[in-house]
């Protein structure tokens, strides 16, 4: 499960994706499948949350995960290779980019 906490020890990683309305359909399926498939099953893997804009051209991946390492170690795995290959076909652009939560209000 998802936690927003600002004293919560994990790691954060917010991906952005730039689409047009004629991919995002196909890569938001392809996301959903890479994440049922390889990386909920990857070592330290919390929980993850896809977001579509109304626009249709972004796509925002929310994931947490234990450790900073355990991200990057999906990232090099063979089978994400693989599909990092097939999203950037499907996009014009995608960057996670790792963070710690600061403040929550609320």
């Amino acid at each position: 499960m998802l936690t927003i906490s600002d004293n919560a020890d994990i790691q954060t990683v917010i991906t952005t994706f730039e689409v047009t309305p004629g991919t995002c359909a196909d890569l938001l399926q392809l996301l959903k499948a890479s994440c049922a498939e390889v990386i909920s099953k990857q070592p330290g893997y919390i929980a993850s949350a896809l977001h579509v804009n109304d626009a249709q051209t972004r796509i925002a991946n929310y994931s947490q995960w234990e450790k900073r390492e355990d991200f990057l170690a999906m990232l090099r795995s063979e089978e994400m290779l693989v599909r990092n290959r097939e999203i950037n076909e499907l996009c014009k652009s995608f960057a996670p980019v790792m963070y710690d939560v600061a403040v929550c209000v609320g």
